[in-house]
């Protein structure tokens, strides 16, 4: 049992390392396009886009959009500062205080 669970945590380590090494050893050796890096650079935003705006705009099982979150009432002002200031300290402050507010007085 012992060793079944160390050959499956070695396996993870691998499948979880092969997909990060592979993309790193190719790319590497070649210059990539600057179109191609600025494209790349919008990965991170895109995924957390994925991630968070579910959650904030929709509630529920199934599905649904409400109005009423806190969550978007908090998000609507907090991406205007995050555009216009584009600082991120200042962003995660007002973002935790807007919230904080929301909820406080939902």
């Amino acid at each position: 049992m012992k060793g079944e669970i160390i050959s499956i945590i070695i396996c993870m380590g691998i499948v979880t390392y092969i997909p990060r090494w592979l993309p790193l050893f190719f790319l590497t050796r070649h210059r990539l396009s600057p179109w191609l890096i600025d494209w790349l650079d919008f990965i991170p935003a895109a995924i957390l886009s994925a991630l968070i705006l579910p959650s904030i705009v929709t509630t529920g099982e199934p599905r649904h959009l409400e109005w009423a979150k806190p969550d978007l009432w908090a998000a609507f002002p907090t991406l205007v500062f995050a555009l216009k200031t584009k600082s991120l300290a200042g962003t995660v402050v007002i973002g935790m205080t807007l919230y904080w507010l929301a909820v406080y007085f939902h």
